[in-house]
């Protein structure tokens, strides 16, 4: 499904050391380490309000730690981490008066993506035929396979997805297994926060944190 390729991924990676992260007057973790090399997927766990999509984000450059470092070894000096890295929330971030087609186009120009690509992403995620409803119409999976359709359009060599199953049936969990596959099988890396098995090879890493 994927025939991207990222020669330079082999060189990058991503080191966090001592990282620490409050949340009001409540600490979430502290002294935490993170590394991640081409051609690895790290699955994250944990309990609610254990700090996973504090961490994403953190790790994505929309806010910033408490304490602690990031670093991008293998990163072009002129280049920022953000360019680098496709960052998936809960929130499909979908126009919906627009088509698959039409969101996806306006990804693909905001990301430096190929808009020639599009038909070829929608039907890797199985809603080819969808291309051109509007979005509004589309059931809660159907909008989380075309904002997953975006990592296609225009790929960059980290994925960071928080949550990506939701919404999904059994088929569309396994087709996000596969193609974290083939991402990883490419040079690509991936931190995905899920309870659910993604069916392929995983490091893990679990949060403490107290229940909310």
């Amino acid at each position: 499904m994927n025939g991207t390729s990222f020669p330079h991924a082999g060189e990058m990676r991503l080191e966090a050391r001592n990282l620490m992260i409050r949340r009001g007057y409540r600490l979430l973790f502290e002294g935490l380490d993170l590394d991640l090399a081409a051609g690895e997927v790290l699955q994250l766990t944990g309990p609610n309000g254990s700090g996973k999509s504090t961490l994403m984000r953190i790790l994505a450059g929309f806010s910033q730690a408490d304490a602690g470092t990031i670093r991008w070894p293998g990163l072009e000096e002129d280049d920022e981490p953000a360019n680098a890295l496709h960052y998936h929330g809960h929130r499909e971030g979908l126009r919906e008066a627009l088509t698959p087609a039409e969101n996806l186009a306006f990804a693909a120009g905001l990301l430096g993506g190929d808009a020639g690509s599009i038909p070829d992403a929608l039907d890797a995620l199985d809603v080819g035929p969808l291309a051109d409803l509007p979005v509004q119409v589309l059931s809660a999976g159907q909008r989380r396979r075309v904002a997953l359709a975006r990592l296609l359009v225009a790929p960059r060599p980290v994925w960071l997805l928080d949550e990506p199953l939701a919404a999904l049936d059994t088929a569309g969990q396994a087709l996000v297994g596969r193609l974290l596959a083939e991402h990883a099988a490419a040079g690509g890396m991936a931190i995905v926060a899920t309870h659910q098995p993604l069916g392929i090879d995983v490091r893990h890493l679990a949060l403490g944190g107290i229940p909310s």
